[in-house]
């Protein structure tokens, strides 16, 4: 959060010396401010309304419910607050500000295919990224990276408008070197937050997936479920990139390309990787 204040503020200063106007700063410093505090209070409820999630009760599916409770017995976490996603592709996701304060959602499909030892297993994975504090950053990062993409945007569109102006008043040299770095700075800042959300995202599935393991003690029932839920060719219904690294696959469906490029831009770790390590676990 506090680098996203320091970017933010960075895209500010070097577009108010490309146009002159220290307004840009100002506004940098109080959008910043005002969007570190709504992400950090507000982006659980984005991601869910996103997602297109309805919280469930108990009696409603009283199975989900029991495994739930009991795996946060087993691990000493706080009961989350349950969500269903109607939605016949197989997938779940963990969010939250922190374990007083979260949600376990699954899709309807997930809940369909899964046996009880490897829903257990997607289960203990998502209570792991509520465990490992997880959730804030992932949560968090939906808002923020996304903010900093329309935020370059602008300043990317704005350049345009003024460049155009500018061409027929007349600049000076340093006036366009300036220009030519905010253009820069603008197209490379979405890229780097994107690219820091994927690393954060990969890391954090591998973490998920060895504390899972560790507190269902079956490895097999995660890796069997992953494989069901990667086999599965259809895509999420209400799904985008900005939420896409929540799921715990991805959720767009089909088979996905293991090269170096492919895997740099890849939200999750590629299923083959992950099931091959938790088969290769010993309990």
């Amino acid at each position: 959060m506090s680098m996203f204040l320091i970017v933010v503020v960075g895209i500010g200063w070097i577009f108010s010396q490309v146009y002159g106007d220290s307004s840009f700063v100002i506004i940098a410093v109080i959008f910043s401010l005002f969007m570190n505090f709504f992400s950090y209070w507000f982006s659980d409820k984005i991601v869910l309304a996103m997602s297109g999630a309805h919280s469930i009760k108990r009696e409603e599916n009283l199975e989900f419910y029991r495994i739930v409770e009991n795996l946060c017995i087993t691990a000493g976490l706080k009961m989350p607050k349950l969500y269903i996603i109607n939605d016949e592709s197989p997938n779940a996701f963990a969010t939250g500000r922190n374990e007083n304060h979260s949600a376990v959602a699954v899709t309807s499909g997930l809940l369909k295919i899964l046996n009880k030892n490897e829903l257990e297993g997607v289960i203990a994975h998502e209570l792991s990224h509520i465990g490992n504090k997880d959730i804030l950053i992932s949560t968090i990062v939906v808002v923020l990276v996304g903010f900093v993409a329309l935020l370059s945007d602008f300043f990317l569109r704005a350049h345009f408008f003024k460049g155009r102006r500018d061409d027929r008043e007349g600049g000076g040299q340093a006036q366009m070197i300036m220009m030519f770095v905010g253009i820069i700075f603008a197209i490379l800042t979405p890229i780097v937050a994107k690219l820091i959300q994927l690393a954060i995202s990969r890391k954090r599935e591998f973490l998920a997936d060895a504390s899972g393991s560790l507190l269902t003690r079956y490895p097999e029932g995660l890796a069997s479920a992953l494989e069901k839920i990667s086999n599965y060719s259809g895509h999420l219904k209400r799904v985008n990139k900005a939420t896409s690294h929540l799921y715990i696959a991805s959720p767009f469906g089909g088979k996905q390309a293991t090269g170096f490029l492919a895997k740099l831009f890849m939200t999750h770790p590629p299923a083959e990787e992950r099931i091959a390590i938790l088969r290769g676990m010993k309990m």
